[in-house]
């Protein structure tokens, strides 16, 4: 036992599993709906895991399924499981740098610009901070907008604002409106805080505080910060660039709106694709072609260490960078005018591979217990579930309970999943006294 708890890479899948349990049971409870009674478990546990991973998917409609102390819980699971992210991140990088030896733990440091075990106090303070920061100026936005625009009382206007100001930030997709933010869409000052928030949460710590730190000097950024940073820009830009266009003519999406709700829109919704879960446009009604695109988004995610999900910006640009060295003839991969270690690019093909399948079997799975349901929306929902961002095609409430339990399973291998193996990966870490002679197989 004393071994499990020496590790926080053990104790991170651990704490989630505890907060789920605990959510589960609350949320069982008959004072937690709107027609006072119990909860079936399979829904109060996909719920809890849900709002514990940050995801938003739900199996009801979750503001009139739900009362005040129900979605009060959803709330602080919520907050909870985002904080529980960045700050069981923050410990296992520290106990990582830690564990390697101070050789490699000076890499680490020198490749991630981490703290030192000493600082770990301050960083969560940091941490902290900047969520409360963070989440309370986009709760003073939305909230000061539905009170003064739309004549919401200022309660019911500070629950709204406080409500989806923390489900953003933390890259969560419940919402308090059964139609989504639909109303909101062409509404910048309610669509852009909620945007940009779930960007800034998407980005991760790491990233967020050395891009801060050196903001006036990019090229002292480390790698990871690079990859996070300006693949996060690209991928922003082009999803943006690419929904706007499949959209422009949809009458279904944003072809009635002007130009300017448009282009407010279609920015908005990329911004929550990637991580977040809410429907600025109406996910169902979507282009043949838009799909594909949100799928692409929701696999990679956001950042590392971070509230969004995926495969995470860094591992896929990382990839992309050994695609094109490997294409190119060149010895090393070299991003930035550094050379990427050999271990790195395992880590990050690992990741990949492994995400992929359980994509792969998670969509397979949903279409055989599930009767009628085609390839692509079970493939949309599995990655959904998988990336914890939250977006449906309306799948989900239809399922049989099995089919649930398998996106509740996915919901929560995505949260700690990606996390715990690369911590992991890096703790096994060990250099071995021989090497096997070489050989080259064929490949292609």
């Amino acid at each position: 036992m004393r071994r499990f708890l020496r590790h926080p890479v053990r104790l991170v899948p651990l704490g989630f599993l505890v907060a789920i349990a605990i959510g589960t049971g609350l949320l069982m409870l008959p004072w937690a709906t709107s027609e006072q009674r119990y909860t079936p478990l399979v829904t109060a546990l996909f719920t809890a895991t849900s709002a514990v991973s940050v995801t938003g998917m739900a199996v009801n409609d979750t503001p009139n399924y739900w009362n005040g102390f129900g979605l009060a819980m959803i709330t602080v699971l919520t907050q909870v499981g985002g904080l529980g992210i960045l700050t069981g991140a923050a410990l296992i990088s520290l106990a990582v740098s830690r564990q390697l030896g101070l050789r490699n733990r000076l890499l680490v440091q020198a490749e991630t610009a981490e703290y030192g075990v000493g600082d770990v106090g301050w960083l969560l303070a940091r941490i902290a901070m900047t969520v409360v920061v963070t989440e309370a100026l986009m709760t003073l936005i939305v909230s000061g907008r539905l009170w003064l625009a739309y004549g919401y009382p200022p309660g019911r206007a500070l629950w709204s604002g406080t409500f989806h100001s923390i489900q953003a930030f933390n890259n969560g997709g419940f919402t308090l409106y059964s139609d989504g933010l639909l109303a909101f869409s062409r509404d910048p000052w309610v669509a852009l805080p909620l945007g940009i928030g779930a960007i800034i949460g998407g980005l991760g710590f790491p990233a967020l505080f050395e891009a801060a730190r050196h903001w006036r000097r990019p090229g002292r950024w480390a790698i990871a910060t690079k990859l996070t940073i300006w693949g996060s820009v690209v991928l922003v830009a082009g999803g943006f660039l690419a929904l706007l266009l499949a959209e422009w003519g949809n009458p279904r999406t944003i072809g009635t709106y002007d130009a300017p709700g448009k282009v407010l829109a279609a920015f908005t919704q990329i911004a929550l694709s990637r991580t977040g879960g809410f429907d600025v446009i109406n996910i169902e009604w979507l282009s043949e072609e838009s799909y594909p695109l949100l799928i692409a988004l929701m696999f990679i995610g956001g950042g590392s260490a971070s509230t969004a999900g995926g495969i995470k910006v860094s591992t896929f640009f990382l990839l992309a960078f050994v695609i094109w060295a490997e294409v190119r003839g060149e010895p090393d991969v070299v991003v930035g005018r550094r050379r990427v270690v050999g271990s790195s690019q395992r880590q990050a093909i690992t990741v990949a591979l492994l995400s992929v399948a359980l994509v792969v079997i998670g969509t397979v799975g949903l279409i055989l217990i599930t009767e009628g349901v085609r390839f692509n929306e079970s493939l949309f929902e599995v990655t959904s579930a998988f990336s914890t961002t939250g977006l449906s095609v309306g799948l989900t409430p239809k399922l049989p309970e099995l089919g649930q339990y398998v996106l509740t399973v996915l919901m929560y291998i995505g949260r700690v999943g990606p996390l715990a193996l690369g911590s992991a990966i890096a703790l096994n870490t060990r250099r071995r006294l021989y090497r096997y002679p070489k050989e080259q197989p064929i490949v292609g």
